[in-house]
């Protein structure tokens, strides 16, 4: 064992060909080449949830800072990643905000973007405030408080405002530090270099979030549960594979192959052919290359 701390009453082989890609899968099933942001437009005297979240008008320097996170597409037939939002009906607004960065997708739930009914406070704050990361555009010097906006998920925030950019950083205690670290002083004079800092620290600021005890509990619950599947469908496979198991452990959908020479597996096959041929050689018989040694195979045969 290579951790002491570890305690394993027994190991059993792991004979499936195609467990390494198992393995891979599961330990990578919270990577995602795509995430989602929430970005929200407060003006000047704006200190609540409300005023900030009835922006509708966007100004020319708000819709200047869009065009550094990305493009303005339309939803309606969008086909790259739409982060939760309709690109059917028209339901969620008819545009968002969108970019590629380094492989990811990144789709961003601008608030004055988003539909809006009078009287609904929580019409826009179903899809910010499931989001995890929210960028702030601050237009004057009111200050932004991050418990403005109630929500379980969002857990970190960047704010930005027009002093040739000026950024800064606000998360809830229980989330890990997380880079780039912001310049001293933290003002951006190049959209380019501005674009590129925003995009990398919110990506990483996720990560981190996800870190929190919040999201933790969840991943651990999240993670036994495919660990155990993950157990069983390995040795499901392996005992399949050496003929310990009937065929019927594993469903027809999963690629089993339909053979006569019976369910044993590999192993089994393998011995009687081997038992076959020893009885011929045996007895004289004339075995050659036009009967041949057929080995079939019962475990499972991927798609």
């Amino acid at each position: 064992m290579l951790c002491d701390s570890v305690t394993v009453p027994r190991f059993d082989v792991v004979s499936y060909l195609k467990a390494p890609d198992l393995i891979t899968a599961f330990d990578e099933h919270r990577v995602s080449p795509n995430f989602k942001f929430g970005v929200l437009y407060q003006r000047e005297g704006q200190l609540t949830e409300e005023d900030i979240l009835c922006n509708n008008e966007e100004s020319e320097e708000f819709q200047e800072f869009l065009s550094i996170l990305g493009d303005t597409v339309t939803l309606q037939g969008f086909t790259g990643f739409r982060g939760g939002l309709d690109v059917c009906h028209g339901q969620t607004g008819n545009y968002a905000v969108f970019t590629s960065f380094h492989g990811r997708e990144i789709m961003f739930h601008v608030s004055t973007k988003l539909p809006f009914t009078e009287g609904d406070t929580q019409q826009r704050k179903r899809h910010i405030g499931n989001d995890i990361v929210a960028v702030v555009y601050q237009e004057g010097h009111t200050p932004f408080l991050s418990d403005v906006i109630g929500s379980h998920f969002l857990h970190c925030f960047l704010v930005v405002r027009r002093v040739r950019k000026g950024v800064s950083v606000t998360a809830r205690e229980d989330v890990p530090p997380f880079g780039p670290s912001l310049p001293d002083p933290p003002i951006f004079t190049e959209s380019s270099l501005l674009r590129e800092f925003l995009l990398t620290k919110l990506i990483n600021a996720e990560i981190s979030c996800y870190k929190a005890e919040r999201f933790s509990r969840l991943e651990l619950r999240t993670r036994s549960s495919l660990l155990e599947g993950l157990q069983a469908e390995l040795s499901t496979r392996s005992q399949c594979m050496i003929g310990d198991s009937p065929v019927s452990a594993l469903s027809t959908s999963e690629g089993m192959r339909s053979v006569t020479e019976g369910s044993g597996g590999f192993i089994e096959n393998f011995k009687v052919k081997s038992k076959i041929l020893d009885f011929s050689l045996q007895y004289g018989e004339r075995v050659g290359f036009g009967l041949g040694i057929h080995i079939s195979c019962l475990c499972c045969r991927e798609p």
